[in-house]
């Protein structure tokens, strides 16, 4: 039984006493938790050794969550991408097992169900999607949600939710709230998977005490997940993540509370000065 967590980046300022090289940051990071969102592809496509780097500072379990070029998603909105994604394929292939699904980031304007069905149907069949959707239609309309997880589920690939209920339960106190508070969907919360693999992206507050109660019905969720036999992924965000790393173990910690069979995660390097409890 295994539970994967991680958070947006694999460095932060405030995460080590003194920089790491770039060739030891993710390497550090895998010592804390064992997954990681895969953001920066969303910019652009990584060079190819940079990627045989990533491969080379984790294990071979460890889980890439990678997003793809926001060409492919929001400049081209999945139509005539194939050099695209070509290109990018090719890019993260040294990953191997470790690229644990492709994330696709939709814009908030995307509603184009038939676009989404032919890029899930014409994936190599041995890469695992995932789908974060932004339109309140998907969340709002019983008719959309049925039609887009009814093409979800034809292709075994996961709905991503993006939880920021806590985010926006009160007021920003700080200007990291605000400007995470500008930035994030305010969506309702969504906690039904689809697949084996679900993802779950969660956003707190600069408070961590109000970040734990915020996500305290997520454990009840991902503990029934993992008694189904599922195999979920969590990523735990704050407003200026400095937090994250520290918060996403102490997720797991809970989780292994309730769960005593609970595979632990790995012990960190110590290079964080942060304590947080």
């Amino acid at each position: 039984m295994r539970l994967y967590v991680g958070c947006a980046m694999w460095t932060h300022p405030q995460w080590q006493e003194k920089p790491l090289p770039p060739a030891e940051r993710l390497r550090s990071y895998a010592s804390w938790c064992n997954a990681v969102e895969g953001n920066t592809t969303f910019y652009a496509t990584p060079h190819r050794r940079t990627v045989e780097s990533w491969a080379r500072q984790t294990d071979p379990d460890f889980r890439f969550v990678m997003k793809l070029p926001r060409t492919v998603t929001h400049d081209r909105r999945l139509t005539g991408i194939d050099n695209e994604m070509n290109a990018f394929l090719d890019a993260i292939e040294p990953l191997g097992r470790r690229l644990h699904a492709l994330w696709i980031q939709l814009p908030p304007s995307f509603t184009d169900l038939a676009a989404l069905t032919h890029l899930l149907e014409n994936l190599p069949p041995h890469y695992r999607a995932a789908v974060e959707v932004r339109h309140p239609v998907f969340f709002e309309n019983p008719r959309a949600t049925a039609q887009l997880e009814a093409v979800l589920e034809a292709a075994d690939a996961e709905w991503i939710p993006f939880d920021t209920t806590v985010l926006f339960s009160a007021p920003p106190t700080s200007q990291a709230e605000y400007e995470a508070g500008s930035k994030k969907p305010r969506l309702p919360r969504r906690t039904r998977a689809l697949t084996e693999y679900p993802i779950v992206r969660y956003h707190g507050r600069d408070d961590p005490k109000t970040t734990i109660a915020g996500w305290q019905p997520w454990l009840d969720t991902v503990e029934s997940w993992l008694r189904e036999g599922r195999s979920p992924t969590v990523f735990i965000h704050t407003p200026d993540n400095a937090s994250s790393r520290t918060l996403a173990r102490h997720f797991h910690a809970e989780l292994r509370d309730r769960l005593p069979a609970l595979d632990p995660l790995p012990d960190p390097i110590p290079t964080d000065p942060m304590t947080l409890f």
